[in-house]
């Protein structure tokens, strides 16, 4: 497909059970469960999504749970209990791109903020937009900002792996992606430098 940008793509080789569940309440599709693979892929322009959703879902057998069809940018994520079928899927939307991993976006953080011993009000400001769990009085919150969008889901399901903290939001599509991880301060700073670790361990073009 010519004139098609890949923004991100990636391949998450276990769901994390809060990641998991949490894609559930976004999902329009078939939804994942925790210890499933997933292959994530975001284009420009967006479009051309239903194109690649055809081929990943023809290739092997995976099931589609997150589409977003917008003007820009378009995202897929598709899953499957077996690693071997998303990794297909994935590798068949390459090869109808006529592109390789590595012509990928690197994943690029433009905000990593921590906010420590969060008092009641902002909390209660936030629980009323989360799709997760809830951020409660005292947490520490650790807020990403981070371009491309795709990536969030990768960022948040890594952070859940390293360390005991909720899931409070994740935006994986549009301009920007961003992510709301609460909980005790020790464990949310693990996840912080494990999340920046792992993003900056992603090769693509600049």
């Amino acid at each position: 497909m010519d004139n098609v940008e890949l923004r991100t793509y990636n391949f998450i080789d276990s769901l994390q059970l809060q990641m998991a569940s949490y894609m559930c309440t976004i999902s329009k599709g078939y939804f994942p469960v925790a210890g499933q693979s997933c292959a994530i892929v975001e284009i420009a322009p967006g479009i051309e999504i239903n194109r690649l959703t055809d081929v990943a879902l023809k290739s092997t057998g995976v099931h589609p749970g997150i589409q977003v069809v917008e003007r820009s940018f378009g995202l897929l994520e598709v899953h499957s209990d077996n690693q071997g079928d998303a990794r297909q899927a994935g590798q068949a939307v390459l090869d109808a791109l006529g592109l390789e991993e590595t012509d990928r976006m690197k994943p690029r953080i433009l905000t990593s903020q921590l906010i420590k011993n969060i008092s009641d009000h902002h909390a209660q400001l936030i629980n009323k937009v989360r799709y997760g769990n809830m951020v409660l009085r005292g947490d520490t919150l650790f807020i990403l900002e981070i371009e491309p969008a795709g990536y969030a889901y990768y960022a948040a399901n890594e952070a859940e792996k390293a360390s005991h903290i909720n899931i409070i939001n994740v935006t994986g599509y549009g301009k920007y992606g961003r992510i709301y991880i609460a909980g005790k301060e020790s464990e949310v700073l693990v996840s912080k430098d494990i999340v920046e670790s792992r993003l900056a361990d992603i090769a693509g073009k600049e």
